[in-house]
């Protein structure tokens, strides 16, 4: 059992697909969705034997206020300043799925938002309730980089700033052990950004975005180990055509 646990630990570094996906609307409003996927055949190698002995279902929906409520003893006693940044995912949606018999491991975090500036950066949500059900520090969780999002006019940005530059050294360190401890490996590990725009795409920052045949929405893939090693590597600037005049 423990054996287990500790491959659901290494699930994001080894095995995964995560996606993020944001639908604009036209007054500034919309929906972002951050996923996590268990990719089965990448998890089966390093699993091995393991894998056919997982006895596990979860299928859960809450919201992140609720979540505050129930553990509300061990949330008081975070710093005044901790317990701010989680009252700012309070809207935040949970979907957790774990089924080792239907072989789906499923994470969604969605926000809906009324202005892009108020998104919260949803791949710190798990370690957030964490940190809420067992009265852990803010501080200790890891955390080197920060994303945010601003829309004004018409450019959209994607900005990721660093932090804690000694932390971003040690997670560096710690997938380039990685790579090499699952080198030889044919594991999925994939980041994709899709995004869709209220009015045509006019330019995007990298060059390696692939924008749709209505040129309004856009789709831009990375390695997950290269997210975390050089995470400033998603900051991204879109630039869409003016809105019409009457």
């Amino acid at each position: 059992m423990k054996r287990y646990f500790f491959l659901l630990s290494i699930l994001l570094t080894v095995s995964c697909q995560v996606t993020e996906t944001i639908h604009l609307n036209p007054d500034g409003s919309g929906i972002i969705e951050f996923e996590t996927l268990r990719d089965e055949y990448s998890y089966m190698q390093i699993a091995k034997e393991e894998y056919s002995k997982e006895d596990v279902y979860r299928d859960t929906t809450f919201v992140f206020g609720d979540y505050i409520k129930k553990y509300n003893e061990t949330f008081s006693r975070n710093l005044e300043a901790d317990q701010k940044v989680f009252l700012k995912y309070s809207d935040v949606k949970v979907h957790i799925k774990e089924s080792s018999y239907e072989k789906e491991f499923r994470t969604t975090y969605t926000q809906n938002f009324q202005k892009v500036s108020y998104i919260v950066d949803l791949s710190k949500t798990g370690r957030h309730l964490n940190v809420i059900k067992n009265n852990h520090a803010l501080s200790a969780e890891g955390h080197f980089y920060n994303v945010s999002y601003h829309y004004t006019g018409n450019h959209f940005n994607r900005i990721v700033t660093i932090t804690d530059s000694l932390k971003l050294k040690k997670a560096f360190d710690e997938i380039e052990r990685r790579k090499v401890m699952y080198k030889g490996f044919k594991l999925v590990q994939n980041f994709v950004l899709n995004y869709h725009f209220p009015r045509k795409i006019q330019s995007v920052s990298n060059p390696l975005a692939k924008i749709s045949e209505d040129h309004k929405s856009l789709s831009l893939q990375f390695h997950y180990y290269d997210c975390i090693q050089n995470p400033m590597s998603t900051n991204l600037e879109v630039v869409l055509e003016p809105e019409a005049v009457d």
